[in-house]
């Protein structure tokens, strides 16, 4: 195996043909089963971690916080539905990053994502865990085994093949989206929005719109996020979509739209009913609580509760897919270990990936459950995925200007209209987001410790070892060609 020196202080390992034939993946995905991936992937938003947003800045508060991040994540996604065609590798941000600002911009943006990818499924279960809990009023003490429970069923599935995976993504993504509706039709004959929505006690000059003020707005930035966040996971699933160049731009914005719409509808008539803004702010199991108040505590109730769960597996499922993506992507290259990579035999996913991100994420949750906090260890979860989203945003709307820049005339079969201004626009706001968090959230000002410590043992790993155990994957051998560059110039 012959080791060549590359730009960034790096040095490549070239491979044979063996070494990629063990790490393969199987295409399968169109147009429908994309939006089904980008719309499941986020749906449990509305179903759980949003209402947190409540209790940070009041209705009104959450609101203005998620027509601020709606805007952003139009800047966002419209400028993935460009890069993504144009650069159709399984690498997603870290394929962006990687031909835009080199080895190091994509290992940095490949682990903020990373961040992002593990832990969601880790707040997601966490509310997998509450509901199921409520429904069969089993003790707090049970929740681990319900994660753990729902780590093995849905990494079995996704182990199982591709085919089956995007099967079930469709059909429980769709599941979810009818639950949602049967909850807003109901919600509107119980819609009072005077009556509950302004419920929350005021602060020191705050009102009954703004409980907390401007600070509130602030604060509600991250569960607004929640709304949306992971439909940027689309770009991980090219290298098995039939025709990523045209289907994926469309499987982006369509899956944007339909978030857009399920956004104002769970926030507006959510807040608008029983058992109002105040007690909702708190719940483990928001659309449960909605459920009652329509339905009655009854059977019927808790029947619809154990089918609402649908929205939690849908996200839950997708985004094990997502991290498995990611995480094989990287290793493959070399920027984590390479084993990781290997896939099965006969299915072609990425077993070992998706084993790996289970058991961190599991272990995250289960630490923060043990060590005991004043806050939900959802709530603590999600601040953790959502600062590793932000930075992940930030470097990849920069690699969107910088290819836009350093690679005008790579083929690119989609647009976006709003060119660098939309995306300057969505990496600000996601700057904005990422210090304002610092300011106003004591949480964030908690578990940032544990995100920084991701960060600084990623770079710690990189920087001693993987930087001279890179591979020649697709995504590497794109950037050197796109960017004249390589060890080929350099040695």
């Amino acid at each position: 195996m012959s080791s060549e020196h590359g730009p960034g202080g790096v040095d490549y390992q070239r491979v044979d043909e063996a070494y990629f034939a063990e790490r393969g993946l199987r295409r399968h995905a169109r147009v429908g089963s994309l939006w089904a991936l980008g719309v499941g992937a986020v749906i449990s938003g509305d179903f759980f971690g949003w209402n947190f947003g409540l209790a940070a800045g009041g209705f009104g508060g959450l609101l203005i916080a998620t027509l601020i991040i709606t805007a952003m994540y139009v800047g966002l996604c419209f400028s993935i539905a460009e890069m993504s065609p144009a650069l159709p590798h399984t690498g997603g941000a870290y394929s962006f990053a990687r031909s835009s600002m080199g080895p190091w911009g994509a290992f940095v943006t490949g682990l903020a994502e990373n961040m992002e990818y593990v832990l969601t499924p880790a707040v997601i279960v966490v509310g997998i865990g509450g509901y199921l809990g409520a429904i069969f009023g089993t003790p707090d003490a049970w929740a681990p085994a319900w994660w753990a429970l729902a780590y093995a069923v849905f990494v079995g599935l996704n182990v199982a093949g591709v085919e089956t995976s995007f099967r079930f993504t469709v059909a429980i993504t769709l599941l979810a989206l009818g639950i949602l509706a049967v909850f807003y039709i109901g919600a509107l004959t119980q819609f009072d929005l005077s009556a509950h929505a302004f419920d929350i006690e005021p602060g020191p000059g705050g009102t009954a719109f703004l409980p907390f003020g401007w600070k509130g707005v602030l604060a509600s930035l991250p569960f607004a996020i929640w709304f949306y966040l992971a439909i940027e996971e689309l770009p991980l699933a090219a290298e098995e979509a039939h025709d990523p160049r045209s289907d994926m731009p469309r499987g982006i914005l369509l899956g944007l739209l339909t978030l857009v719409v399920c956004a104002f509808l769970t926030l507006v008539l959510s807040a608008g009913m029983a058992p109002g803004a105040a007690a909702l702010g708190v719940s483990e199991e928001p659309l449960f609580d909605g459920l009652r108040t329509i339905f009655g505590a009854g059977l019927g109730a808790r029947l619809l509760a154990l089918i609402a769960v649908a929205g939690l597996v849908a996200s839950f499922h997708t985004i094990i897919f997502a991290y498995g993506r990611q995480v094989f992507s990287l290793s493959r290259a070399g920027y984590f270990p390479r084993w990781l990579s290997v896939t099965h035999p006969t299915r072609e996913t990425p077993q070992r990936a998706l084993i790996a991100g289970a058991l961190l994420g599991y272990g995250v949750a289960l630490t923060i459950h043990l060590l005991g906090s004043d806050h939900p260890v959802g709530a603590v979860l999600l601040n953790m995925a959502v600062f590793g989203a932000v930075i992940s945003y930030v470097l990849q709307m920069t690699s969107f200007v910088l290819l836009r820049l350093r690679l005008p005339d790579i083929e690119r079969p989609y647009r976006s209209p709003f060119g660098i201004p939309g995306a300057v626009f969505a990496g600000s706001v996601s700057a904005v987001t990422l210090v304002a968090l610092f300011v106003v959230d004591p949480i964030y000002q908690k578990v940032v410790i544990g995100a920084a410590l991701w960060f600084a043992l990623g770079l710690v790993y990189f920087a001693v070892h993987a930087r001279h155990h890179l591979v020649y994957s697709p995504e590497e051998a794109f950037a050197i060609a796109a960017r004249r560059e390589g060890p080929e110039e350099s040695s």
